[in-house]
């Protein structure tokens, strides 16, 4: 079997697919079909990644989330028949103007590339895994909220993952002085998103502007003194992490020495993933875990 690269999945363009205007039901969009059930309650985020195999490489989209194991209802005189799941399925999804993009497996080599990214893996409903046959559709929607379901089956059970693509909203806003002070005042450390280049150390134009609310606190303070600690989420490397969050903190300590701090009152460290805020189980914790926190040094 031919090995898929990224190319691939680069190569697939929603354009292609005909718009659907078919009107549609509330997210998840499909009811179960007869005689069957969700083993346990689905697992659903109104934002969260999930990686849809797409020309065999499994491709990260972004947006709202249903997900879940489908069973034969309890007590049912019925066996499972994974022919029906499938077949289900495949006609609910067509007469709404979906389209299939793929059906077969992942590669071993594939899923050793992409698994450490997938977090999700092991929840209930999770598809992705090494030899898995999968099926992936998408309903191409004029607005922009295109919607992506893949499924797999077996002998005894299905999955069903939806998809329905969404920007990421955020609702992390920027500390002024005065807030940093006052963290620092009752609880001794604050807690800063700064925004930094993707994988890099180099501050973005707003995260120069949280840096300026740091300055004002230290000018307003001539006692004060700070350990600027960089946090991530557990994505990739954790060596990487840890050597990226370190940078990340020295960055803020240099752009504040040459705004005039003495650097004697400042300190930076980078911990990485190793002190989460909340658990990394979904893009909006991960979000959170990035941070900067600012530890006052007594």
């Amino acid at each position: 079997m031919e090995v898929p690269n990224a190319e691939a999945s680069q190569s697939f363009d929603i354009n292609s697919i005909p718009v659907s205007t078919h009107p549609l039901e509330a997210f998840p969009f499909f009811s179960l079909p007869k005689g069957l059930v969700e083993q346990n309650k689905p697992v659903q985020r109104s934002y969260d990644k999930l990686f849809f195999a797409i020309n065999g490489v499994m491709t990260p989209l972004e947006g709202k989330v249903w997900k879940s194991y489908i069973v034969t209802e309890p007590g049912s005189t019925e066996e499972w028949s994974q022919p029906y799941f499938e077949k289900s399925y495949d006609d609910a999804i067509t007469k709404v103007g979906g389209v299939k993009i793929f059906d077969g497996e992942i590669t071993k080599a594939e899923y050793e590339r992409y698994h450490n990214q997938a977090s999700y893996l092991g929840e209930d409903g999770s598809i992705g895994y090494d030899g898995e046959n999968i099926k992936v559709y998408v309903i191409h929607r004029a607005d922009g909220g295109d919607i992506y379901i893949q499924l797999s089956g077996n002998s005894a059970s299905g999955k069903l993952n939806i998809l329905q693509k969404e920007a990421f909203k955020q609702t992390i806003t920027l500390l002024k002085a005065d807030q940093i002070q006052s963290q620092l005042a009752e609880k001794g450390k604050a807690v800063l998103y700064i925004n930094f280049d993707v994988d890099k150390a180099t501050l973005k134009p707003e995260g120069q502007e949280a840096v300026q609310e740091i300055e004002k606190v230290l000018k307003s303070d001539k006692g004060l003194k700070i350990s600027i600690e960089g946090h991530t989420d557990d994505t990739g490397n954790a060596d990487h992490n840890k050597k990226l969050s370190e940078d990340r903190a020295k960055t803020v300590l240099k752009a504040l020495v040459v705004s005039g701090t003495d650097q004697s009152r400042l300190k930076a460290v980078g911990y990485g993933a190793q002190k989460p805020l909340v658990p990394n189980d979904s893009e909006e914790n991960k979000a959170k875990n990035r941070r900067v926190e600012l530890v006052k040094i007594n």
